[in-house]
């Protein structure tokens, strides 16, 4: 006999950063699988160390990281979870970043920029990973960043299912923060129907990160429920002064729906004296418990996440989710 044939096996294992173990925890309880127990800890000169406590040889790897407040710390930390992985003869390494770090830094906008979202993707494939997972990156061209496959999944069924249920029976339009994100609105319009499209004309200073100056409103908003779609939510600058404008525009209620709950300080006290009725937001970042309004609602990602990681590890269609 000139080979030995072994029989074909497959194991999912999930892993868990430290950025947000209580997602991982709820993939986890949709995929029927615990996160492997995992040893991480940090050095006293803040060096990162992981062990993974089973054996993960031969397995098909999904490491779970959700890249909050301290990014630099979690990408790190994910980097090295990677690479203790491939290191230990995993046969595939998925990395699901629900949030992908430094997305808005996708080109050069002034001479002597980096354009960081790239460079993460190349730590990610030198590290080891061999596929990513995210949702809603902040511009589809960073899927081409990284030298292999990117499920980009999007949370608009999530956000618009309970914005159609919350709100059904009142007029409503779609609005864009800004013409970058006009085209999203313009998908968001189509889920919903065929409402109104408007946009906020603004204008941004690129020497003073997070300020805007917002102009006017153009479109069809007086009377009606204006719901204001972004990817993420920072420092809360954009929407808040966009709510401001739309209202003074006769806008019958601003609700706000957004993939990415960064609420960066000051943002959660923009929100608070806002004149925005609703936040509506997913789990893809952790939200502490002094940052959750009673006008912030949070929807889960992790049934969208789950079924995502299945299709993969099934060797099924992503798109399909998307009924595409």
């Amino acid at each position: 006999m000139g080979s030995i044939v072994a029989e074909n096996r497959k194991s999912l294992m999930l892993f868990s950063g430290r950025g947000f173990p209580e997602l991982a925890d709820e993939i986890g309880e949709a995929l029927g699988v615990a996160p492997t127990p995992t040893d991480a800890y940090e050095f006293a000169n803040g060096e990162i160390f992981v062990r993974y406590r089973e054996s993960v040889r031969g397995s098909d790897a999904f490491v779970v990281q959700s890249i909050s407040q301290g990014v630099n710390k979690w990408v790190m930390e994910t980097l090295i979870m990677v690479d203790a992985l491939k290191r230990g003869s995993a046969k595939r390494i998925t990395v699901v970043l629900p949030f992908y770090p430094y997305s808005r830094q996708d080109k050069k906008h002034r001479g002597r920029e980096p354009i960081s979202a790239r460079l993460v993707a190349d730590l990610l494939k030198t590290a080891g990973a061999n596929r990513i997972l995210t949702v809603d990156l902040h511009t589809a061209q960073i899927q081409g960043f990284f030298d292999g496959p990117v499920d980009h999944l999007f949370a608009m069924d999530t956000l618009a299912g309970y914005v159609e249920r919350k709100y059904a029976g009142r007029p409503l339009s779609v609005v864009a923060p800004d013409s970058g994100r006009v085209r999203v609105a313009e998908r968001w319009t189509d889920r919903l129907g065929g409402c109104p499209l408007a946009f906020i004309h603004k204008t941004r200073d690129p020497l003073k990160p997070n300020q805007v100056v917002a102009n006017r409103v153009v479109g069809d908003v007086e009377g009606r429920v204006c719901l204001i779609v972004d990817d993420m939510i920072d420092t809360g600058g954009t929407i808040t002064r966009a709510s401001d404008i739309l209202y003074d525009s006769g806008a019958a209620d601003v609700v706000v729906a957004s993939t990415h709950a960064l609420l960066s300080d000051p943002a959660t006290e923009k929100l608070k004296n806002s004149r925005i009725s609703e936040l509506v937001v997913t789990n893809t970042l952790p939200l502490p418990a002094e940052k959750r309004l009673d006008k912030i609602t949070v929807l889960s990602i992790a049934p969208l996440l789950a079924r995502a990681i299945r299709e993969v590890f099934d060797d099924g269609s992503v798109t399909t989710l998307f009924g595409a």
